[in-house]
């Protein structure tokens, strides 16, 4: 299945307006509860290494890295700037609506690594705000994108709202496909037990580096 193969207002929203007035009043609650959360950044411990430079995508007041690793610098986005200037983890953070302009101002292999947490599905062009974030990834970067059952419903895409969680992560892993990441890999982090939020994560990574001498 290709996202061509997917019908018409596929990526349609309920909520027309623009998301600048949705998101203007800051939020400061957290999406998922402690132990999908103690799960993403046991995720995160084992996808970010220390000294990375992240990238934290569509984020807000709180970013669920690991408080004891030390990373080379944390950039964040998203369409709040009073949430972003309460996180804590951020170096630098900027606003932009990706649903408008899906470019990136920033170089290109800057980043080690990206996040997007709980965001995926509010995104209208996912193609290609990933082909961006490929652009902007350096070799062995990766793209640790993490989703629950949860969301806005008014702005989540009416594809989202038409799947459950295992169709979602076919999803993901399909934009990731078609923006061009060689390997994606899907993963069931929360709960085993099914007593919490469900929390699936799909994770892009780049290609190596080429040795010239090889």
């Amino acid at each position: 299945m290709s996202l061509s193969d997917l019908p018409p207002g596929a990526f349609a929203k309920s909520d027309r307006s623009p998301d600048l007035l949705f998101y203007r009043e800051p939020r400061f609650v957290t999406h998922i509860d402690d132990r999908a959360i103690a799960a993403l950044t046991k995720l995160y411990r084992e996808k970010l290494p220390a000294g990375a430079r992240v990238l934290d995508l569509m984020s807000s007041w709180v970013s669920h890295l690991p408080e004891d690793v030390r990373y080379g610098e944390v950039t964040g986005h998203g369409m709040n700037a009073e949430e972003l200037s309460r996180n804590p983890r951020l170096d630098r953070w900027f606003t932009q609506d990706l649903n408008r302009d899906p470019k990136f101002d920033l170089s290109d292999g800057a980043f080690d690594a990206v996040t997007i947490c709980v965001s995926v599905q509010y995104l209208e062009r996912p193609v290609e705000v990933l082909r961006e974030v490929r652009r902007i990834l350096a070799p062995d970067g990766q793209v640790v994108l993490s989703f629950s059952n949860r969301c806005f419903p008014t702005k989540a895409v009416s594809i989202w709202q038409a799947l459950d969680d295992h169709d979602h992560a076919r999803l993901v892993g399909l934009y990731l496909a078609e923006a061009g990441f060689p390997q994606v890999e899907a993963r069931t982090l929360e709960p085993a037990d099914g007593r919490g939020d469900p929390l699936l994560a799909v994770i892009g990574t780049m290609p190596p580096r080429l040795d010239r001498n090889d």
